[in-house]
């Protein structure tokens, strides 16, 4: 944790150039909310969170102009009324296979619209930056030139994951946007290796078992449609991995904006991070083409809190990644190495159907954000135009089944 170093060194200075927010009235119902880039985040070698402060290529600017302009709407979320009792109660689950009764916090907060098309359109923006540097050609443009004062994450040998952070100027929102998979971006990148790792022990059945020719990512597979629950949900907690530092990132970006409604952002292996946190903090979500998630939260143990409509996925019919249909020895996840086989998301679900309404075909290529950006949300979706509305209704994800050929208990080597 980084929480000293932020109290006798950083905090001090971010107090000099960002004004301390104070809760106001109740926000309406519906609002604009505009937002600037401030910070970029990485891991270190050391597993630990880093922020950087993001400045203008132009120093003589001195004004901060907001870049991204969202539309606000209040919703409901549930927060657990102490972080402690729900590390005790995933202990609890974990250790003692015992439910523990968890008392929740409900608030309503200015959450993100997404029934607005252009406020999904900026996330998604949001979202694809944080694959790239603000120098590079894939960069969406924030009007203002910016750079990164220190690029950790962005070196040759740089290992975990990746973002950025967003702030109105008053500091009351925050969003931190969350890297996916490099692999489905051109190049690659360095964190491409431990981003497979990541998705293999998340999204896959049992360890990527895909076969008897894959090797497993951990030793879990008890033979043919066997897997040993305890060793699959521990192997998720171990500390190099996502999510413990996840939840190590959003501790520290509390610490900074103690006072600030944050919201999560991000695609792919992002989004489904992205989520994960949503449930365990309670922060709104928009996850973008992210595999199902359901089930890598039942394995870390979180505890469920009474409602999850603070989270959304947003996700089109001819991406088989996020619909749970790349699996297989001969599809071309198996082939790219990966084992996404999970199909079931948490909270609801925004569906574009591009199959039938654009004639897409199925193929992880659509996968991409850029997809998403420049030929779904860039343009009014007819099909919702139709029922007055701007974007398609989001729906809880029933009946949703997965993995339903293995078996899981306590099986002996």
């Amino acid at each position: 944790m980084l929480l000293p170093f932020f109290s006798s060194v950083v905090f001090p200075v971010f107090s000099l150039f960002f004004p301390e927010y104070t809760p106001s009235s109740s926000p309406s119902a519906r609002s604009e909310l505009h937002f600037e880039l401030r910070h970029s985040h990485a891991v270190t070698s050391a597993a630990h969170v880093y922020f950087s402060n993001v400045g203008r290529s132009n120093p003589l600017r001195a004004e901060r102009q907001p870049a991204f302009t969202l539309r606000s709407k209040d919703i409901k979320t549930y927060k657990p009324l102490s972080a402690a009792a729900y590390v005790d109660a995933r202990k609890r689950s974990i250790y003692r296979a015992e439910s523990e009764v968890l008392h929740w916090d409900e608030e309503e907060v200015p959450g993100p619209d997404v029934e607005s098309r252009e406020s999904l359109l900026m996330l998604a923006r949001m979202t694809s930056n944080a694959y790239n540097e603000p120098d590079s050609k894939e960069w969406y443009d924030l009007e203002g030139n910016y750079i990164l004062n220190d690029p950790i994450g962005w070196k040759p040998d740089a290992d975990g994951f990746r973002g950025y952070v967003f702030a109105t100027p008053d500091n009351s929102t925050v969003i931190l946007s969350i890297k996916g998979t490099s692999a489905w971006v051109s190049g690659g990148g360095p964190t491409t290796t431990k981003d497979k790792i990541n998705d293999n022990l998340l999204f896959s059945c049992c360890c990527a078992r895909v076969d008897w020719t894959w090797t497993t990512v951990c030793d879990c597979h008890r033979g043919g449609w066997k897997c040993d629950q305890e060793c699959v949900e521990q192997s998720l907690v171990d500390d190099s991995l996502f999510y413990p530092i996840g939840t190590n990132l959003y501790n520290n970006l509390t610490y900074m904006y103690p006072n600030a409604n944050i919201w999560l952002t991000g695609h792919s292996l992002g989004g489904a991070l992205a989520s994960l946190l949503g449930v365990t903090f309670g922060a709104p979500v928009v996850a973008f083409e992210s595999p199902g998630e359901k089930m890598a939260a039942q394995r870390l143990h979180l505890p469920s809190p009474p409602s999850l409509q603070h989270i959304t996925h947003v996700y089109h019919t001819a991406d088989p990644i996020p619909m749970g249909t790349c699996t297989g020895v001969l599809s071309s996840c198996a082939i790219g190495g990966f084992a996404l086989e999970s199909s079931c998301h948490l909270g609801k679900v925004i569906r574009y159907d591009t199959v039938s309404n654009l004639s897409w075909s199925v193929n992880f290529r659509t996968h991409s954000i850029v997809r998403v950006i420049e030929d779904i949300l860039s343009v009014p979706w007819a099909p919702a135009m139709l029922e007055g509305r701007e974007v398609p209704e989001a729906r809880p994800q029933d009946d949703c089944v997965e993995c339903y050929r293995w078996e899981y208990g306590n099986f002996t080597k």
